[in-house]
């Protein structure tokens, strides 16, 4: 038995281009001699679809573009997602699909069984359940169903969430192949953590796992594809690439098809974070993109992250000194823009600034030295990066990263201004491993060596360093991990012996500053716990743990 996996990227809601897409897979599968064409969880409409499934046009659309690629299924059965009415007047409207397509017709409808609701997932918010999975006949095999969560177990997921054991019903159904289809979004550590699953999964069942993922950016999700078929022993016997479209032909009957290597996952995340990058872009119909190049590391790496995936024509970088922005931050910034080839204009904010504080001298003298005067700064640079966006059409980038946003040290309407932060979702202390990698990519010094070695500072004020507010980044990342991702308290980041004057003091932090993040750009979702659709915090609130006050 061929299986072709069809792994394709998506535009959620662009049905008529996923259709097409869909077609040319299924063409191009037939004339491979595959028997079989899987493609992603709900490939026609694109993942997740989100409220535009509230569209009842929407919905019959999906219905009606199965009904145009089941004609074209004459020669080869294809298995495509979609989502459609659920029969009957009970339960939730929709239901998340897959079509068997085969004769020029629909064949036959699974149903998604587990629907998750964690995270970044809402899936009960639309869907109703599907009822018992159950195995069909294609190609003169017993082959078994499942759509994404419904191949996880207890193991991967962390806890036994459902009553219901899908794979299980279909070893006990007899199945000889079981085929997922995934829409399973990009994390760090994720991909070897899918393969264990598949394994233990093959070998649980006695037969083959086919597994068929979505690839791409769809908001702030990342989709990294690596569809693949594991062996009933266990064994990986075909893998598809990372982080681009492919087509994997797997021979059941045969020898394994070609397994495209995993690279190790900081060279994932560059890869991850360039195509969320180039999506989000693309997707939301820009061309090119806008930032502020301080000098500093944050902006240099997405500086580069962006001439990658966009080429270096499309990026336009700001340099906005002022004058407390050292000699050698302007220098670093020119010195990356001639290295990448990227757009270059400096522009001087001390106009501005002074005529800011002549406008407020009596306000900003009364409040003496805070905050407000520095961030005046920040917000003249992020007028300047949004005019800039609003006269030429480009994109504009926030260059935070996940550890300032996570403390508020970051300006509202000043560097957090921008359509999207691709690396608010990456850690001080990863931001500096990218920044390696992505030299080591190019085989030369694109970041210049002193951003790297030098004390990051927001330089608003002179002799600034980061440090003076807040912990080594070393130390604050780690609370940050433990506190954020790990969903541990205080009191247990204290018992693992980090500082607890320093561990409450940034806990502390973290929780004043809700409001900050819930108006940040959308961020691209690298880790288990991003700021997003995926924490959903309050921002009124004052819960304390018993022990910790």
């Amino acid at each position: 038995m061929r299986i072709a996996l069809a792994q394709l990227d998506p535009i959620v809601g662009d049905i008529a281009g996923n259709t097409e897409r869909l077609g040319g897979a299924i063409d191009r599968a037939a004339a491979a001699g595959a028997d079989l064409v899987v493609s992603a969880e709900l490939s026609v409409v694109g993942y997740p679809p989100k409220d535009l499934l509230r569209k009842e046009r929407f919905v019959a659309d999906s219905v009606a573009a199965v009904e145009k690629l089941a004609a074209r299924c004459t020669k080869i059965a294809a298995l495509v997602g979609f989502v459609r009415p659920t029969p009957g007047a009970q339960g939730r409207c929709l239901q998340n699909a897959a079509a068997l397509l085969a004769d020029g017709r629909v064949r036959f409808v699974h149903v998604k069984t587990l629907l998750p609701t964690y995270d970044v997932f809402d899936e009960t918010r639309y869907f109703e359940s599907g009822g018992r999975p159950r195995c069909m006949d294609i190609a003169g095999r017993k082959v078994g169903l499942s759509i994404c969560e419904d191949l996880w177990d207890a193991a991967a997921l962390g806890r036994n969430l459902y009553g219901d054991d899908p794979i299980g019903l279909l070893a006990a159904d007899g199945a000889q192949v079981v085929i997922n289809m995934a829409a399973s979004p990009y994390q760090m550590g994720k991909s070897a953590l899918r393969e264990e699953l598949f394994a233990r999964q093959a070998r649980r069942v006695g037969a083959p796992i086919i597994y068929v993922n979505q690839v791409g950016g769809n908001d702030d999700l990342i989709f990294d594809g690596g569809s693949c078929a594991a062996g009933a022993d266990g064994r990986i016997i075909g893998r598809a690439k990372s982080f681009a479209e492919d087509l994997l032909i797997v021979d059941l009957d045969g020898e394994s098809g070609p397994a495209e290597p995993v690279a190790d996952e900081i060279a994932r995340l560059s890869q991850a974070l360039k195509l969320g990058l180039r999506d989000y872009v693309a997707k939301c119909g820009f061309r090119s993109v806008v930032l502020g190049l301080s000098g500093g590391i944050d902006s240099a790496v997405v500086a580069t992250l962006a001439a990658d995936a966009l080429g270096p024509a499309n990026v336009n970088a700001l340099a906005m000194p002022s004058r407390y922005s050292s000699d050698h931050s302007l220098a670093d910034a020119e010195a990356l823009a001639r290295n990448l080839g990227i757009h270059y204009e400096v522009v001087p904010i001390e106009p501005m600034h002074k005529a800011f504080e002549d406008s407020l001298a009596d306000s900003l003298a009364s409040a003496g030295e805070n905050a407000a005067a520095e961030n005046v700064q920040a917000r003249i640079r992020g007028t300047l990066v949004m005019a800039s966006s609003n006269a030429l059409g480009h994109l504009a980038l926030a260059t935070g990263n996940k550890s300032e946003l996570s403390v508020g040290y970051c300006t509202l309407y000043g560097d957090m201004a921008g359509g999207l932060a691709p690396i608010g979702d990456v850690m001080k202390t990863d931001v500096y491993r990218l920044a390696r990698q992505l030299n080591a990519e190019a085989g030369c010094e694109r970041i210049p060596e002193s951003t790297l070695v030098k004390p990051p500072s927001a330089e608003l004020k002179p002799n600034q360093t980061d440090q003076d507010k807040l912990p080594p980044y070393d130390l604050l990342d780690d609370i940050l991990k433990r506190y954020i991702e790990a969903d541990q308290t205080a009191e247990q980041i204290i018992a693992a012996g980090l500082d607890p004057r320093e561990v409450r003091r940034v806990v502390r932090m973290v929780d004043l500053t809700e409001h900050k993040r819930q108006q940040a750009p959308p961020v691209l979702k690298v880790t288990t716990r991003a700021f997003g659709s995926g924490r959903r915090m309050p921002i009124a609130q004052r819960y304390v743990p018993v022990g910790e006050k």
